[in-house]
């Protein structure tokens, strides 16, 4: 399987853990390259971002909607086994819950959960978009398919960013997105949910309080699964490597990382 993999390098390394940023559904490596991995360049880290199978510039043989949530941990595995060292982990959305399944059979240094699906599954989330979108429910439901709840400018924004997001910059963001494997829905729905006892990694836990999909909530329970405490930020919706904070919030992981990996 031929993974994209967009790799920032420091011009002096500072730190000698590797960085592998995993995106959420429907997005690619492109979201953490935007702003994330050129920041954590800057500050010593070697950064990289993949895009599962079936997004970005990976490998896409087969039908979509087969591939599971397994599929996708085998894919940050196997990027992960190509590193000198084991890389910390970082997490956004469904990119979370898969990282959680990774980190419940592998050892890592550190990981960062970012508006992550929680280990207890995405039907509050389900039921949040179906009373909110009704039409796009169906439609998903009818097609097997994720993208409806993305499947235009205003549909996007809604579930993804603030409102004050510049609209070039959303309508750029949204035709970047893509479908969702119905399957890997279904396991983080409840076919397949990560063993929370399994995981041994220091974990860093953060959400956005306008977030449309996780709410503070959401995060707040996934931490204490953890045995953690969350951090919300005010004033970030979904997308929070994009959003007008990203910058607020790409401090903090960077912060804890290097406390983290130093010690």
């Amino acid at each position: 399987m031929k993974l994209e993999l967009i790799s920032r390098r420091p011009v002096s390394a500072s730190h000698t853990t590797p960085l592998l940023f995993v995106h959420g559904a429907g997005a690619g490596a492109w979201c953490w390259d935007e702003h994330f991995l050129p920041y954590f360049a800057d500050r010593g880290f070697t950064a990289h971002a993949l895009s599962l199978r079936h997004h970005g510039e990976s490998e896409n043989t087969g039908s979509l909607r087969r591939i599971r949530v397994s599929d996708y941990v085998d894919d940050v595995a196997s990027v992960a086994a190509g590193f000198e060292r084991p890389p910390a982990i970082i997490g956004h959305s469904m990119g979370g819950f898969v990282a959680q399944h990774y980190l419940a059979r592998n050892a890592a240094p550190a990981a960062v959960l970012l508006a992550s699906a929680p280990p207890t599954g995405v039907w509050r989330t389900t039921l949040k978009l179906a009373r909110r979108h009704p039409l796009a429910f169906l439609k998903a439901n009818a097609t097997w398919s994720l993208y409806p709840f993305v499947a235009t400018p205003a549909l996007a924004r809604d579930a993804l960013f603030s409102p004050e997001m510049d609209p070039a910059a959303t309508q750029n963001y949204w035709r970047k997105l893509t479908d969702e494997s119905w399957l890997a829905y279904l396991d983080m729905l409840g076919l397949d949910l990560p063993d929370t006892a399994a995981v041994k990694t220091p974990l860093l836990v953060l959400g956005g309080a306008r977030d449309a999909l996780f709410s503070p909530r959401d995060v707040e329970g996934m931490a204490r699964a953890y045995g953690v405490e969350a951090e919300i930020f005010a004033d970030v919706a979904h997308a929070m490597m994009l959003e007008a904070r990203w910058r607020d919030v790409a401090a903090r992981i960077a912060g804890w990382l290097s406390a983290t990996l130093a010690g």
